[in-house]
């Protein structure tokens, strides 16, 4: 079953829950990104947020609207490689609830340091996200908490806002890149682009070393895929949400994948260019962008920036072996 998009008051309600805790985040049109593509490109800057990352937006609506339907709600729990838990983080502490997130061990541990920062109760269970996920379900049902999943209408709706604010700037974008972890984020885009009546092409970025989305996408079904991503951890997903994949298969122009290497190469050019730090997975549309440069000319694109959160560790690999 396909979750119904949101439309436009529905979005505008999203936009006004959103802004009574953050401001818009910037779009920029960068000289040197605009000279290393050869075209005319645009950065939606939701590295900018106040957790770094586009995942608040949704965090944001959800919980205002939870609380609003089930007020007796004290916990929630969900399953994270960090944005998502610090978005839950984030909302929860407006509306006095705890937060319980389940993370993958061996999870970046500057994400997990600023989702305890937030006051989230933090468990290390599992080799991957699928492993945590099942792991905060569990906990759900045993501890009487409210399970925060991955994909949800209300998640879409938060998300959907920063595209609204890209595209009601620049309407007349022939193209975005989007990347693909559980879908909230490619789902926002499309609800964006629907909602407001345009044309704009929409390609969707896996990682190279996690394509499930992509085989699935290319095989019109569900297919899962072994991950070893080891950058663009944001998108390491084995499994394909169900209704993402439905609304994907629908209106989704295209899915591309990238390499960890491709994505290292955005992340120092996103540096060099414009001094903003890029994750993984918030580089690769770029990482994109720059494999499609040929076929990209004389277009005008845009790229969101969709989280800076990355270790000091491993950035300062990427900028020195890149």
């Amino acid at each position: 079953m396909t979750i119904a998009l949101p439309n436009k008051a529905e979005l505008d309600t999203a936009v006004a829950i959103v802004y009574a805790a953050m401001p818009p985040t910037p779009q920029y049109s960068w000289p040197l990104l605009n000279e290393a593509l050869g075209t005319e490109v645009w950065v939606k800057h939701e590295n900018h947020t106040p957790t770094g990352a586009f995942k608040v937006r949704g965090g944001l609506v959800y919980i205002h609207e939870l609380v609003q339907r089930s007020p007796e709600v004290k916990g929630v729990i969900s399953a994270t490689r960090g944005n998502h838990g610090q978005s839950v983080g984030f909302a929860v502490r407006r509306h006095g609830l705890q937060a319980t997130i389940v993370v993958p061990k061996h999870n970046s541990k500057e994400k997990n340091a600023a989702m305890r920062a937030l006051g989230v109760h933090l468990i290390e269970h599992g080799e991957e996200f699928q492993d945590s996920r099942v792991h905060a379900a569990q906990l759900a049902v045993s501890q009487g908490l409210h399970m925060i999943p991955s994909m949800h209408r209300d998640l879409v709706r938060g998300v959907a806002t920063y595209w609204v604010e890209l595209l009601n700037a620049q309407p007349d974008l022939d193209v975005i890149f989007v990347p693909i972890g559980q879908g909230s984020g490619i789902c926002g885009a499309v609800a964006a682009r629907n909602a407001l009546g345009l044309s704009t092409k929409i390609i969707g970025v896996v990682s190279a070393h996690a394509l499930s989305y992509k085989l699935s996408f290319e095989a019109k079904r569900k297919l899962e895929s072994p991950v070893t991503a080891q950058i663009a951890d944001g998108m390491a997903c084995r499994v394909p949400d169900d209704e993402s994949l439905a609304i994907i298969l629908r209106y989704v122009d295209q899915v591309v994948a990238v390499t960890d290497d491709e994505v290292s190469a955005a992340m120092k050019l996103y540096y060099v260019a414009t001094h903003n730090l890029a994750e993984g997975a918030g580089a690769a549309p770029l990482a994109a962008a720059m494999q499609m440069k040929q076929q990209l000319k004389g277009q005008k694109v845009g790229l969101p920036l969709c989280g800076g959160n990355v270790d000091h560790d491993q950035f300062a690999r990427i900028l020195s072996a890149c």
